[in-house]
């Protein structure tokens, strides 16, 4: 078949990384004419990676989405000329590979001379319109719009042309879907046209609408899909938790890396870059619950051995014996560098330290900035000399009372990076074992007046942390004040130095800091200890959080607790029983706490709780099409 593409291409940055070229490679070796179609911006670098495909590469204002992309590249084309092809060809950029050749799908497909469209993987009839836009009034089974083929036939049509002009301008995600992908199949093939997928994935019906999303892995092992959405390793997580457990990206990340050719760098490459990093730790789990008393795995190469330092501010005489305690953890090839304030201390951390056959470098500093200063101010040269490193300091949280409080979060900082010999040497082969993994540090504190932290990590320390990262030249990492910074929160973490670079290499001084007494929240060290993780971003490096495996029995067991014992009182409450999911639970809290309560509100929401359900979804449904009539007129 003779062959043209449209290629649509968006980067909020106009970069066009590594898994573009691969994809572009491949699928050209299948097209006689390449014409790529970029919204907004393009760097030069990035025309230049593109044209090496073809010289057709049109950069556009964004806007229209991936539709009006499409509808340009048509009219470049020119509709007097379609007939010369075969086939249209209109991908986007929102899919990943190919797992297989593409030629191994055309071939397939070119075998079907009966069908006039076709897709790779379809999305599965969904009994509502949740926007209120389309057409129908749900959402038709339908040929998903990331990749879809017209054939001379319905290319030539009137009708095919008519979808085009009289295409409405698309201003949102849900318009792309509703006026284009979700109509698309059931317009045309009412109108005559046979249509088809390369994927057929009806026996999955049952358990989704949506394959590529909830079952990317089984339709690639089982299917040979060659294509990925790149979504998934971004997707909002509530959108998983309403129909499973949360696993298909892991399973689709696991299969790519030992059982294809893909490399899975370029993933990492682009969604580092582009994507907020709690979203991307949602999704891949990226929580590592590590054994303290037997090793994971051996070491990668055992001729090498990395170069570590261990970075310990101690400022408590008391807890120097702790301190020192947790240091022997150690390997005795990792060097040791502790801080102190005063001549005295320091006599008393060498006497105890010595018994340790590291070595050790002790400094005295001043007492201005705290931890932070301890980190950032006398060894920031040294750290940089290093492959991993960890940066520990002894804890008090005196503004709590009992001080079991503040006790315990030092023991969940300390345990969980420094908990024994074997733990650590997990972690440092963890490292080993991911070389995109830039932070590592303890989970968030979750106990006593902690608790109301959980959700709420920024507390007032969002704008200084902005405006702290600016001066570092860190402007385009997704910074979310409603998505919780991976930090280490307590400072304590193990770290890839080359990670935090652009805060390493600042010279620091103590007058950076402000001086004692400090406020507890809303200062340049809170600022700091939230930029770690979008400073790793920056650099290509992703952060995650880890425990010991005896003190993941502790985490889960207050999770769980805490959780349950929530839902007793939120469920107890009629007017929250509409729905039992988790997302529909928050929505409604995000109804009843967050907004204004009105009477109106109130009723109908507890009328619609007290319907069966076979009564709530034609409510539902009549509500989506008076809000659609009343957003025409």
């Amino acid at each position: 078949m003779k062959r043209v593409a449209i290629y649509f291409f968006y980067d909020k940055n106009g970069i066009v990384d590594k898994y573009v070229n691969y994809f572009l490679e491949d699928l050209k070796k299948n097209l006689d004419r390449l014409i790529i179609v970029c919204n907004g911006k393009l760097t030069s670098k990035g025309r230049e990676e593109l044209e090496k495909f073809t010289n057709e590469v049109i950069v556009r204002e964004n806007k229209g989405f991936d539709v009006w992309a499409y509808k340009e590249g048509l009219e470049y084309i020119g509709w007097d000329n379609l007939d010369k092809y075969d086939e249209l060809l209109m991908i986007n950029f929102t899919i990943m590979g190919p797992i297989y050749p593409f030629k191994e799908m055309f071939d397939k497909m070119d075998s079907k001379k009966e069908i006039d469209f076709w897709g790779i993987t379809k999305f599965h009839k969904f009994p509502l319109d949740p926007w209120g836009l389309i057409t129908y009034g749900y959402i038709p089974e339908h040929i998903q719009s990331h990749f879809i083929a017209v054939r001379k036939k319905m290319l030539v049509s009137y009708e095919f042309k008519k979808h085009w002009e009289n295409m409405k301008m698309i201003n949102t995600y849900f318009e792309s879907v509703s006026f284009h992908e979700a109509i698309f199949t059931k317009k045309f093939s009412d109108k005559g046209f046979v249509s088809d997928v390369y994927v057929n994935s009806d026996d999955l019906k049952e358990f989704t609408d949506h394959p590529i999303i909830d079952y990317p892995m089984e339709i690639i092992r089982d299917k040979r899909c060659p294509i990925f959405k790149r979504r998934s390793f971004f997707n909002t997580y509530d959108d998983y938790l309403t129909r499973n457990i949360g696993r298909s990206t892991i399973k689709l990340l696991d299969y790519i890396e030992k059982n294809t050719d893909y490399n899975s760098d370029m993933i990492w490459e682009n969604i580092l870059r582009v994507q907020n990093m709690y979203d991307i730790k949602n999704i891949l789990h990226l929580n590592y619950s590590l054994p303290k008393n037997y090793t994971v795995n051996d070491k990668l190469n055992e001729n090498i051995v990395p170069k570590i330092g261990l970075f310990f501010h101690i400022y408590f005489e008391d807890l120097i014996e702790e301190c020192y305690y947790y240091s022997s953890n150690m390997p005795e090839y990792v060097d040791i560098y502790i801080t102190t304030d005063k001549k005295e201390k320091k006599e008393k951390i060498e006497k105890v330290f010595s018994k340790l056959k590291n070595k050790i470098d002790i400094k005295i500093i001043e007492n201005r900035g705290r931890d932070v200063s301890a980190f950032l101010v006398p060894n920031r040269e040294e750290i940089l000399k290093y492959d991993y490193a960890c940066f520990a300091h002894d804890k008090k949280t005196k503004q709590l009372k009992p001080e079991s409080k503040g006790e315990d979060f030092k023991y969940k900082c300390l345990e969980n990076i420094l908990g024994s010999k074997i733990f650590v040497e997990n972690i440092i082969n963890l490292f080993e074992r991911n070389p995109r993994l830039g932070l590592l540090s303890p989970p968030l504190p979750n106990h006593a007046d902690f608790y109301a932290n959980l959700g709420r990590e920024w507390g007032e320390n969002y704008d200084e942390t902005v405006k702290f990262l600016k001066k570092l030249n860190i402007v385009d990492i997704d910074i979310d004040k409603n998505k919780t910074a991976i930090a280490p929160y307590g400072t304590m973490f193990w770290f890839r130095p080359i990670a935090l670079k652009k805060i390493l290499s600042k010279e620091w001084k103590y007058e950076d800091f402000p001086k004692e007494p400090n406020n507890i929240d809303g200062t340049l060290l809170h600022a700091i200890e939230r930029a770690y993780p979008f400073v790793a971003q920056d650099a290509g490096y992703y952060s995650a959080n880890v425990m010991n495996d005896e003190y993941t029995k502790i985490e889960l067991t207050n999770l769980n607790f805490m959780l349950s014992e929530l839902n007793k009182v939120l469920y107890s409450n009629s007017l929250l029983k509409v729905h039992g999911m988790h997302y529909f639970l928050v929505r409604n809290l995000q109804e009843y706490v967050g907004k204004k309560l009105t009477f109106i509100r109130l009723l109908r929401t507890y009328v619609i709780s007290k319907l069966p359900e076979f009564m709530r979804k034609p409510l539902i449904k009549m509500r989506n099409k008076v809000m659609k009539h009343a957003k025409k007129n």
